[in-house]
């Protein structure tokens, strides 16, 4: 998911916005970047679902629950509205 929405730029067909979506992830395209619509919650709801399920399942063994964390904290960070379009240390910028 993170692969998907928050590394892969510009788009997999052609747009008519004349070049602008080239510079952007999808998860900035997605709506014409406006914040919390119902697709968004969906995309911020089901990793946070995962997590609780693969915590369970695992019984909140410590290894697990830290490699979950970590994973959960690598999705959700980048989906804030603070950080729509912030490239952090250049990552990404081109």
């Amino acid at each position: 998911m993170y692969v998907f929405l928050h590394a892969v730029k510009g788009t997999p067909f052609e747009t008519p916005d004349q070049g602008k979506a080239r510079l952007l992830t999808h998860w900035e395209q997605l709506d014409y970047g406006v914040q919390f619509t119902s697709s968004r919650k969906f995309f911020t709801i089901s990793p946070i679902i995962l997590y609780f399920l693969a915590s369970f399942y695992t019984k909140y063994d410590p290894a697990h629950f830290i490699l979950n964390t970590a994973s959960l904290l690598s999705v959700l960070i980048p989906k804030l509205p603070q950080l729509h379009g912030v490239r952090i240390f250049g990552i990404n910028k081109y």
